[in-house]
């Protein structure tokens, strides 16, 4: 099996912090540049390359809105709370308020293509695409 923790998959962390960015997944003679969700950021590129593109993507979009398919069909609108090697876990967006429910869901590692970044109008609380 492939994925975190297994040699094929190498840590690439931030300069300075050192806070994980993804990972650098062998494929072939080449390697991939995997993000923190567990998505694939480039094709088979070289390594330099794969490190370069962990560097520029960061983690600023961790904290992005996002939206989430659920299986009847309906789309919400959510936020990342935790990211782990073996589980996504998101929660409805509660748009800065302290005193909003929040319902969350745990979501496997990688994510599923379910989970995707926000289409909607951000600026609207039933922005939802759709």
């Amino acid at each position: 099996m492939s994925g975190p923790g297994t040699p094929d998959w190498i840590e690439h962390r931030r300069s300075g912090d050192r806070e994980l960015l993804g990972w650098v997944r062998v494929d072939g003679d080449g390697f991939v540049a995997v993000d923190r969700i567990g998505r694939e950021l480039t094709g088979v590129v070289d390594w330099h390359d794969a490190e370069e593109a962990l560097d520029a993507h960061g983690l600023h979009w961790l904290a992005d809105r996002w939206q989430l398919t659920l299986d009847d069909g309906r789309v919400v609108r959510v936020r990342i709370s935790e990211v782990a090697t073996d589980r996504v876990v998101v929660g409805t967006d509660d748009f800065g308020a302290v005193d909003v429910a929040v319902t969350t869901w745990v979501l496997p590692f990688p994510a599923p293509a379910t989970l995707a970044p926000f289409t909607g109008d951000p600026f609207h609380i039933d922005g939802l695409p759709g």
